[in-house]
């Protein structure tokens, strides 16, 4: 008689955890190791080890990453280990990157003090791709 009607408790819809309804990302933390391929549609992070190839749309690995694999990407931003043969329209290599294997671009950019350990392929079917200097800072020109 003098009761409420029961409510019923509204439970808050659950996502996925990594938000990627609203950030188009995703993240392999430094404290995750996979065995085996990754392929991602949105754009991927990684700051752990990847232990097979990688496909997504853009890339960028952490300096205490480590992949062994062949990474394929629109983007890539390597600072970390890399064993393994890398396909991006756009690369940028920076200063800790450690890169072992044949790179293939459209548009690359190589921090001084980046290790790269492999043959470079500009995509696009030319020869050779021609080369300009775009910041010599640090460079040091010989004198007689």
């Amino acid at each position: 008689m003098f009761s409420k009607p029961a409510k019923t408790a509204s439970r808050p819809a659950v996502g996925p955890a990594t938000g990627a309804n609203r950030i188009p990302f995703s993240l392999i933390g430094a404290d995750v190791t996979i065995q085996g391929d990754v392929a991602a549609s949105v754009d991927l992070h990684v700051d752990g080890r990847v232990n097979g190839n990688i496909a997504c749309a853009a890339l960028v690995q952490g300096p205490e990453s480590h992949i062994h694999g062949a990474i394929t990407a629109r983007s890539a931003r390597i600072a970390g280990h890399v064993e393994g043969s890398i396909a991006a329209d756009e690369l940028i290599v920076e200063a800790s990157a450690r890169i072992t294997g044949d790179i293939v671009y459209q548009s690359i950019s190589i921090a001084p003090g980046a290790e790269v350990a492999g043959q470079f392929s500009h995509r696009g079917g030319e020869a050779h791709a021609d080369l300009r200097l775009v910041s010599n800072e640090g460079a040091t020109v010989g004198q007689s």
